[in-house]
């Protein structure tokens, strides 16, 4: 295959089939960090417009500003794990550049967007210098090689990688409003401490919630099995709830008689806590279904007269944890425990059973549009990253 042949994208629009030109990135950039100029410490003030460095948008000044969009890319705070160089954006309008960050301007013949996202897709480590905090310093910066078609096709990749950026953006967005909207509803559907009825209910409900203990609410599930096709074993993750163990939570490989081993099951709805881990999110429902689990965990399902969505929000409320912590035994981190027999003992204002069921019901909404939102999300990332791949030599 000639080298000509080997220049050019897997993927690109079909008016374009010239050879790409490799180049060194100071021949399609200019390099503007000069033009940066450090403050001190106490000079450094928060102000209307936006500072970047290499972690992005900060609330402080300390740089210089920039009035035009430029490419920037971080200079230092690498790792070696994945993309070690993860700032590297079009920033536009005013805004401060701090002395972490290479500042690049596209030449003449050469699209911003085109030449961003060409350095995007880029793996840095073999370009690091240093060892404790590997740096991507500008004479070797100067010297990465780019691969550049005409100005045309730049310009339309450019394009195409912008509106797919706007569309990350707006996902994102309308993300950020609904987890905003779910937070504000979880602080006014439910009383705040000391009061007994919450700021919003829904229409033909009155009255005040009543004190019931959560053994009226709940019943322990204590029954073991083996782990088989129907209940296969999993894990409970913070903040995650029943999943799949992953190479993370897999210790399987460390168990020796795996065949009959006892685990706890639990089933689709169940109240699930782990007294160790509770201040950081151990606890919730199990939104999976029937699986089976490590014996540490207390595991409760719903009585007759509370609904499984509506405990899943009460009970891991800050409120709640805190009256949960009063009833931990013992001083060494990672024996503590909560007696399920203490547990059953706790208070907790609830409303009647129909009024739980539409308050879990409507939260239970809201986390399904979260869930599309971030699919979606997800989904353009990923397309996107694959199409970086393609698009770009």
């Amino acid at each position: 295959m000639s080298e000509a042949k080997k220049n050019v994208p897997k993927l690109r629009f079909p008016e374009f089939n010239d050879a790409w030109e490799q180049r060194k990135l100071e021949d399609v950039v200019e390099f503007l960090d000069t033009m940066r100029k450090p403050l001190e410490g106490a000079k450094r003030v928060s102000g209307p417009y936006p500072y970047y460095g290499a972690s992005g948008i900060v609330d402080y000044v300390d740089g210089y500003l920039f009035d035009e969009e430029l490419i920037l890319l971080s200079e230092d705070g690498a790792n070696i794990t994945d993309r070690n160089y993860p700032v590297c954006f079009l920033a536009s309008g005013k805004y401060w550049v701090n002395n972490h960050a290479h500042v690049l301007k596209t030449k003449s013949g050469n699209e911003n967007n085109f030449i961003c996202n060409s350095l995007e897709r880029k793996d840095y480590k073999q370009y690091n210098s240093g060892m404790a905090m590997p740096k991507l310093n500008q004479e070797v910066c100067r010297g990465i090689p780019v691969s550049c078609p005409s100005y045309d096709e730049q310009k339309k990749i450019g394009d195409y990688f912008r509106n797919l950026d706007n569309l990350i953006t707006l996902h994102q967005r309308k993300l950020s409003e609904i987890k905003e909207y779910k937070k504000s509803m979880l602080q006014k559907m439910f009383p705040k401490e000391g009061e007994t009825v919450p700021e919003i209910r829904f229409p033909g409900f009155t009255g005040a919630w009543e004190q019931r203990k959560v053994g009226e609410l709940l019943t322990e599930r204590n029954e073991q099995t083996p782990m088989s096709s129907e209940y296969p074993l999993m894990a409970f993750i913070a903040n995650e709830g029943v999943t799949s163990k992953g190479e993370r939570y897999d210790r399987s490989a460390l168990v020796k008689d795996t065949v009959g081993k006892l685990y706890k099951r639990t089933e689709f709805g169940d109240f699930i806590y782990s007294s160790n881990n509770l201040e950081t999110g151990s606890i919730g429902l199990n939104k999976y279904g029937k699986a089976c689990i490590s014996p540490v965990y207390s595991i409760f399902y719903p009585t007759g007269i509370a609904d499984s969505n509506f405990l899943g929000r009460r009970l891991v409320r800050r409120d709640f944890i805190n009256a949960m912590v009063k009833w931990r035994q013992g001083v060494i981190y990672g024996q503590w425990r909560i007696q399920e027999s203490d547990f059953v003992r706790i208070e907790v204002a609830v409303p009647s059973l129909d009024e739980q069921r539409k308050i879990g019901a409507f939260l239970d909404q809201l986390d399904n549009i979260i869930a599309l939102h971030q699919r979606k999300l997800d989904e353009t990332k990923e397309y996107k990253k694959c199409l970086l791949q393609q698009m770009f030599v």
